[in-house]
């Protein structure tokens, strides 16, 4: 009685049945709507960055009709004082950048030199070495500190860290400013600790456990499997996370202003008062200023140099990621 009521078979193919439904109307539409917000979207941050750029490009260019492009990037004097009125006294002013750029390198240095072996290390032992219940507590507490708002670390930079590097170093016999870069330095090294350590720890996880697994099988120790498998294999990774603590460095200005100063100085001594681009940026955009003098159009001038160093920075690390990246299955 089933096998009547079968609809009839060719070759295999069931003619009972009917075709597909086409995809119905609405679902192209929403489809296209879906694409339409996506492209809007994409299209709204594309424009917001070039009218950033063009932004800064025009008035850079103001500014630099008033001050030489060679007196700007090569000066090595900055003091933008100048008369707001014709009828002022004032000084002409100095733009010389290179004591920016020296102060932003020097405080930028020191915060590496403490953010990367320290998050790096920290990621390497909570990955490879901590038991699971101990990891579970570290790993929140670490990225705690990326939560703190930077004018807690600025207090806590002028209240306590720059006193102490003082006091120590009257006990030895340096002469440690009361505003450092070595103060602003440390605590910023401190502040990206969990930027190094969070991605780090991202990428080491994300190394494929048949590597180390065939590591330790071929006879290799721990250490030597995280120097020579772990490690490598990571490397976009924890260059992605050193390049993010840079930036981050390079943007800070609250812990510059209450740690290291204003006082552009041309030193490598980090026991001295230096500043940074960003602050001298906030500096001069702040109070009552005429916007076509040359002090308030210095801003974007800093402004496009500090975009065109992040952007170099950028393709630096893109270039020693790709040549040093290894290829794993």
């Amino acid at each position: 009685m089933s096998l009547c009521n079968e609809p009839p078979q060719l070759g295999g193919v069931d003619l009972g049945r009917r075709p597909m439904r086409s995809t119905p109307l609405r679902r192209v539409i929403a489809g296209r709507l879906v694409m339409g917000v996506l492209i809007a979207c994409s299209t709204v941050a594309v424009l917001t960055t070039i009218g950033i750029v063009l932004s800064l490009v025009f008035e850079s260019i103001q500014f630099f009709q008033i001050v030489p492009v060679s007196d700007f990037l090569f000066g090595m004097h900055w003091s933008p004082q100048t008369a707001i009125r014709t009828d002022q006294v004032g000084s002409s002013g100095a733009f010389g950048v290179i004591p920016l750029l020296a102060g932003t390198l020097l405080i930028s240095a020191i915060a590496l030199t403490v953010s990367g072996p320290v998050g790096l290390y920290a990621a390497i032992y909570l990955v490879e070495y901590a038991r699971p219940s101990f990891r579970a507590v570290i790993k929140p507490l670490l990225e705690v500190l990326a939560g703190i708002p930077t004018v807690v670390y600025g207090f806590f930079a002028a209240l306590f860290v720059a006193p102490l590097l003082r006091h120590g170093g009257e006990t030895i016999g340096l002469d440690v400013s009361s505003e450092s870069a070595l103060a602003a330095g440390l605590v910023m090294g401190v502040m990206t600790i969990p930027f190094v350590s969070s991605i780090t720890d991202d990428a080491i996880t994300a190394v494929p456990s048949t590597l180390k697994e065939g590591a330790l099988a071929m006879g290799a120790t721990r250490s030597e499997m995280i120097r020579q498998v772990v490690l490598p294999a990571a490397l976009p990774g924890i260059a992605g996370g050193m390049l993010l603590a840079v930036s981050r460095v390079i943007g800070e200005t609250m812990i510059v202003v209450m740690a290291a100063g204003l006082t552009a100085n041309l030193t490598l001594n980090p026991l001295e008062a230096v500043t940074t681009v960003t602050v001298q940026i906030v500096t001069m955009l702040t109070g009552d200023q005429q916007f076509d003098s040359a002090k308030t159009l210095s801003a974007f001038a800093l402004g496009l140099l500090l975009f065109m160093v992040t952007l170099v920075l950028n393709v630096i690390a893109q270039r020693i990621v790709k040549k040093y990246r290894e290829q794993y299955d």
